[in-house]
């Protein structure tokens, strides 16, 4: 069982920037980043592979959000620029220990582990 945990949320203004960070306690190779608003369903922020060959975004963050890894650590990163009211959410860190095929990225059901989440909110 591999555990992710999440930190770096906050209270932000509109246009601001934060950095999210995520630490697995094991090995693995799929990472993805996902949110959800109240009322809404979980909905895919961010993914890529360990190899980081591909990395995938959602057309509402691609330009302004941006997800590295830091291998040595186990740790990946989401940078979220350019912040708007609308990216206001519960971010969740995703992870699986196998690839993922491109087509599956962004689905809540091809992830094995899930972080508990933080928090962000942007102010208008």
């Amino acid at each position: 069982q591999v555990q992710l945990v999440e930190s770096g949320g906050g209270l932000v203004q509109t246009g601001g920037s934060l950095r999210l960070s995520c630490v697995a306690s094991g090995s693995i190779y799929t990472w993805g980043w996902f949110r959800q608003a109240p009322g809404k369903a979980r909905e895919f922020v961010a993914g890529f592979r360990w190899s980081a060959s591909e990395t995938s975004y959602a057309g509402a963050v691609k330009g302004r959000f941006t997800v590295s890894l830091e291998r040595a650590k186990n740790t990946v990163y989401l940078q979220m620029n350019n912040l708007e009211p609308e990216d206001s959410a519960v971010y969740y860190c995703a992870g699986h220990r196998s690839r993922i095929i491109s087509s599956q990225l962004a689905e809540v059901r091809a992830y094995g582990y899930w972080g508990q989440g933080t928090q962000v909110t942007v102010s208008s």
